[in-house]
């Protein structure tokens, strides 16, 4: 049997396999190296790939894309509730967790995001097998650093769904550290930071690369960035000219959705060679042809946040892993939205040196999944050894609940940490100790992997009693903890293996946990802040109003007056809408006051300049009198 390197992507995925000494990509059917990860239904049949993206702006409602931005999401994430909006297909909550509504052969059914993605890996299984011309039961199917545990086994089950035996799921960062570096001959160290930017997540990870062995440093990256995000933002302004242009809200109707975003990746895929491209889209809606010239700097505006903001985890990935830029040797692109040269100039920038290109973005996550594959199957490649990292802190439980840290994570396994406890209590004789893996600062956050206890401690006054606890992992990633009576050499041990714990796939949830809420704090003081935004605007608006009585008729004066009334009306009955909301609802009292308050704005210097001139004249003819 045969094990193969699968890379799911969010909009495109690609299979390859080690073959003749080598890792080969392998083409599907039409000759492409990649295949669209969508999944289309009809009322006849099923179409995966690139058959389903082609019928997608006919059939928007039936066809699925981006499935792997809701695998292994709940309902209610706020993530998976945003990215609702940009899809035409309709997503239902069924017992707190998404379901894709679907009409197939004429009957409403409902697909979990891991039936979807079993689909696409079960099309890369034919795709493999046409071309080995031999049964293909095995895969490393590749995630982001930065998936939850929940997202990991969600893809580990769409694998056993598809067929496959998942022999392992490695991080996209990893296999591409794989795929750049297998077949080269390094002198020294070489510290290698992997900048993978997808369709729909961002990650990024430092590697040591040294002697065939790879180590993994640190890891660091936004589950909820990437390509799909900057065609949303082309997307919305493309429909915010139409409705400018033409008074039409196409964004509510899926076929219209779909043929925009259709033609927003275009011009995205333009723009990343050409200065300027146009989007040329014929009866978009109502019989009306949609004409839309952009260039690439309007497009990078648009998108600046954005960009910005993939370059953010680059600080966290450098200060974990204890490296300044001048440390990195290699910077690695890999995924397809890499290509844009904003995202390249602002690397070059941050790093002050050149980006190496010796890896296709899009193939080289496949190929690494291939390499580690082969490595599994047995095959002796190079001498290669991929050293992994405690995913999440480990540590016990001391006072008031808090988690007093022993191994840190991002540290290499194998690994041995030894830390000095003490009694809470006066004469204590048993001391229970709770080991914990995590994040957060109290225990109860974080994961309760075992307990046991150590007895026989010689009475003593609190703090007295010196107890050393001793964490032993190897490198199977098995953990032994043990504590042991310094006084008298008493010891206990625990052997924590990784079917009783969180295991390596879990890079993502926990530390996820630590970091959503200081990030919820920081989205929150934003939310706030166009709240007020938005408040402040109307007030002044209602104001601006009430002092240009004059210029308005009472028809005009009571109706603007009442607007702003009904404004503010909205704001205190949806004071814990999303930051987007009030934005939105801040465009749109924009586009319908601006005018307005302009001419008043305008009638009001007139009249200030009026009446300076006035006084002017009035203080040169008292001047003229006392003269």
């Amino acid at each position: 049997m045969v094990a193969v390197g699968i890379d799911l992507g969010t909009t495109y995925s690609c299979v390859a396999v080690w073959q003749n000494n080598n890792v080969k990509v392998i083409v599907n059917e039409h000759g492409n190296r990649t295949t669209p990860s969508f999944v289309a239904f009809t009322h006849r049949e099923r179409l995966i790939g690139q058959a389903a993206k082609n019928q997608a702006v006919v059939n928007p409602k039936n066809t699925v894309f981006a499935a792997k931005r809701l695998i292994g999401r709940r309902y209610d994430d706020m993530g998976l509730q945003m990215d609702l909006r940009h899809y035409p297909f309709k997503v239902i909550n069924e017992n707190g967790k998404p379901k894709i509504l679907i009409e197939y052969r004429g009957k409403m059914r409902s697909f979990s995001p891991e039936e979807i993605s079993s689909m696409i890996l079960f099309r890369m299984k034919e795709v493999a097998e046409a071309y080995l011309g031999k049964n293909v039961d095995k895969a490393v199917i590749t995630v982001p650093a930065y998936f939850t545990d929940a997202q990991r086994q969600a893809t580990r089950l769409a694998g056993s769904i598809a067929g496959l035996e998942v022999i392992r799921i490695i991080n996209e960062p990893t296999a591409a550290a794989l795929a750049f570096g297998y077949d080269k001959k390094f002198s020294g160290e070489r510290n290698v930071l992997i900048y993978d930017l997808g369709g729909g997540t961002l990650d990024v990870s430092i590697i040591t690369i040294s002697d065939s062995v790879y180590e993994v440093k640190a890891t660091a990256g936004n589950s909820r960035l990437g390509g799909e995000d900057f065609d949303n933002r082309l997307v919305a302004y493309f429909a915010e000219d139409f409705k400018k242009r033409y008074g039409k809200e196409v964004l509510r109707y899926g076929k219209c959705l779909k043929r925009l975003k259709s033609a927003a990746e275009k011009v995205k895929l333009s723009l990343s060679s050409a200065a300027e491209a146009t989007v040329h889209i014929e009866s978009l809606y109502d019989r009306i042809d949609y004409h839309k010239p952009i260039s690439r700097v309007l497009f990078e505006d648009l998108c600046s946040d954005l960009f910005e903001d993939t370059i953010k985890p680059i600080d966290k990935a450098l200060k974990d892993a204890r490296m300044s830029k001048s440390h990195i040797h290699d910077i690695v692109l890999v995924g397809g939205s890499t290509r844009i040269p904003k995202i390249k100039d602002l690397l070059k920038e941050f790093f002050n040196k050149d980006l190496t290109s010796s890896i296709n973005p899009e193939e080289a996550i496949a190929c690494g999944a291939a390499i580690q594959a082969a490595i599994l199957s047995g095959h002796k490649i190079n001498n290669l050894l991929l050293v992994d990292v405690v995913p999440l802190s480990l540590g016990v439980e001391t006072s008031r609940g808090m988690m007093f840290k022993v191994i840190e994570r991002n540290t290499p396994i194998p690994c041995r940490k030894v830390k000095e406890i003490t009694t809470l209590e006066d004469y204590q004789n048993c001391m229970t100790i709770e080991v914990f893996e995590g994040e957060r600062t109290l225990t109860k956050d974080n994961l309760l992997l075992g307990v046991f206890e150590l007895n026989n401690i010689p009475p003593a006054p609190r703090g007295v009693a010196k107890i050393d606890v001793v964490f032993d992992i190897d490198a199977n990633g098995i953990l032994k903890v043990s504590a042991r009576d310094k006084s008298t050499g008493n010891c206990e041990t625990i052997t924590i293996e990784n079917t009783h714990r969180l295991s390596k796939s879990d890079v993502g949830r926990m530390i996820a946990d630590a970091e959503k809420f200081r990030e919820e704090d920081i989205e929150n003081r934003i939310r706030l802040e166009v709240r007020n935004q938005l408040e402040t605007y109307i007030y002044g608006v209602k104001q601006t109003v009430v002092d240009s009585l004059e210029s308005l008729s009472s028809n005009e004066c009571a109706s603007l007056i009442g607007e702003c009334k009904d404004a503010i009306a909205w704001v205190e009955e949806n004071m814990d809408c999303f930051r987007e909301e009030y934005e939105r609802k801040m465009s749109e009292l924009l586009r319908r006051w601006s005018a307005t308050i302009s001419k008043l704005n305008q009638r009001w210097r007139h009249r200030a300049k009026r009446q300076r001139s006035e006084n002017m004249k009035n203080d040169s003819t008292t001047i003229t009198e006392v003269e």
